[in-house]
């Protein structure tokens, strides 16, 4: 098990120079390949090794099996869900990491020092106090579900901890547009409250939520001895890139004295950028919230964050300290700070602030702003494409950096064709949409498989959509449009058979 320096820098160069032909050659490889079916049944089949192999053979097999095939976000053409490519600086980071392999609940060590600074610009960034908390956690489901359970701890009017919600003396409600995502009803679900206690606030034609919807939910629970316990905001939904308004959802929860909870894991750092900072900095002003820095910071996986507007609500929330922390004298550090297990479920906390702090370091907030700026842009310049061609339509009003769309051919336009500034001026004929949700699903399946580009797609209002994500610092208009023409001739092709 012990190697030589050496060996390990012979071996380190060989794992360098993997990750350099990686980074550089996938602009020309297909942004998507799948597993063969007979290397996957492989890997789903060989049973652990009994000898170990050598260095060599490991990374060849690497080299050979595994980097051929991967998710795809670190080409300039993948646009799918909200996954970003990783920063080089992060990259190295995370092995730099591996080696220190620091456990980060607390103590007196490097690692605990430079969580505490890089989650106070993650506070800073969104605008909250220094009376706040931040923890990084796995991504946007641990910092919702974490948040969530600081909000049960406080408002739900029972001792939590030690009786659980089972003395609870009235029903409990949360509030949430049909755009936010999964990941809160799971957290409900989780918490014990279950998704019987779900409002279903109804969204607008903007997809953000009806805040006059939300507040005469929150009257008539209110009347009906209902407890709200928590609104889950959205700052960039998922499916359209949508800001509920989180100025107005504030007042309204100040009236009603209900927990504010702002999902930013995508659409957070948008705040850099001089086109979103007035709907996203009341983010600054809610509750909770959960911002995703392997998102739009393009930190390697996993790196999410939550932030606590009551840095000390949290701690109770969680905190239950063991004697072997409690004695463990000069380890606990010089300045007495508590422990990052007090604030979170972890116990056992990998290092994870390294590649936040060497990504922003790298970056820089101007390097952001400028990355985040230029997802915009391609985000607008890909609508204007669709708004100006007969032969697409735009389904939703851009968002953020996702743009929703989908192929209509020259001789087969839906009626609702969107207007210059992407309101639908109508809709199609139920046969037209099950036609054109068809074509569309051929479409999004070959356009994957044959490697030119990546986009997912959603449905919108019980349509098939396109839909492409840009958090991607090496697009440019060249690849909007190679992956344009590749959608016109996949749909030629489909209308020709």
């Amino acid at each position: 098990m012990f190697w030589t320096r050496d060996e390990i820098r012979r071996i380190g160069h060989l794992v360098a120079d993997l990750i350099a032909d990686h980074l550089t050659g996938l602009p020309n490889e297909p942004v998507f390949r799948p597993v063969p079916p007979d290397l996957a049944a492989r890997f789903l089949d060989t049973a652990a090794p009994t000898d170990g192999a050598t260095p060599d053979d490991i990374l060849r097999e690497f080299r050979d099996h595994v980097e051929p095939y991967p998710f795809g976000n670190g080409h300039p053409r993948f646009w799918g869900w909200v996954n970003s490519p990783p920063a080089v600086m992060g990259i190295f980071a995370d092995a730099l990491a591996a080696a220190m392999n620091p456990s980060c609940a607390g103590g007196n060590h490097a690692a605990i020092y430079l969580e505490r600074e890089v989650t106070r610009w993650l506070r800073d960034l969104i605008g909250f106090p220094d009376a706040s908390m931040g923890l990084l956690v796995s991504g946007g489901s641990m910092a919702t579900l974490t948040a969530l359970a600081v909000a049960r701890h406080v408002r739900s009017a029972v001792d939590v901890r030690t009786d659980g919600l089972c003395r609870a003396a009235h029903p409990f409600a949360f509030y949430m547009s049909p755009e936010a995502h999964t990941c809160a009803r799971k957290a409900i679900e989780l918490l014990g409250f279950g998704s019987s206690c779900i409002r279903t606030i109804p969204a607008g034609e903007d997809y953000a939520i009806d805040v006059a919807a939300l507040e005469a939910a929150l009257a008539r629970d209110h009347a009906d001895g209902v407890r709200p316990i928590a609104v889950v905001a959205t700052a960039g939904t998922t499916n359209t890139g949508a800001i509920d308004d989180l100025a107005a959802i504030r007042a309204v929860c100040d009236r009603y004295g209900v927990w504010m909870h702002v999902d930013a894991a995508y659409g957070g750092p948008a705040i850099l950028a001089d086109s979103c900072r007035d709907a996203l900095a009341p983010i600054g002003r809610a509750d909770s919230a959960a911002l995703d820095p392997h998102k739009w910071m393009f930190v390697p996986v996993e790196a999410g964050f939550v932030a606590v507007r009551d840095g000390e609500a949290m701690r109770d929330a969680f905190s239950l300290v063991p004697p072997y922390i409690r004695s463990a004298g000069s380890a606990t550090g010089v300045y007495g700070l508590p422990w990052f297990s007090e604030y979170g479920f972890q116990q056992t906390r990998g290092f994870r602030a390294l590649k936040v702090w060497m990504t922003m370091k790298a970056m820089g907030i101007a390097g952001h702003k400028a990355a985040i700026e230029q997802n915009l842009s391609l985000a607008r310049y890909l609508a204007d494409q669709v708004r100006a061609a007969p032969d697409l339509e735009l389904m939703a009003p851009p968002g953020l950096s996702i743009v929703c769309f989908r192929y209509v051919g020259n001789g087969h336009e839906a009626q609702g064709h969107s207007s210059a500034d992407g309101a639908e001026r109508g809709t199609a004929p139920a046969a037209d949409e099950a036609t054109l949700g068809q074509l569309n699903r051929w479409l999004l399946e070959r356009l994957q498989l044959g490697g030119e580009a990546f986009l997912t797609s959603t449905e919108l209002r019980g349509r098939f959509t396109l839909r492409a994500c840009f958090v991607n610092y090496r697009s440019t208009r060249a690849d909007v449009d190679r992956m344009l023409d590749a959608v016109r001739a996949l749909g030629t092709t489909y209308q020709r058979r």
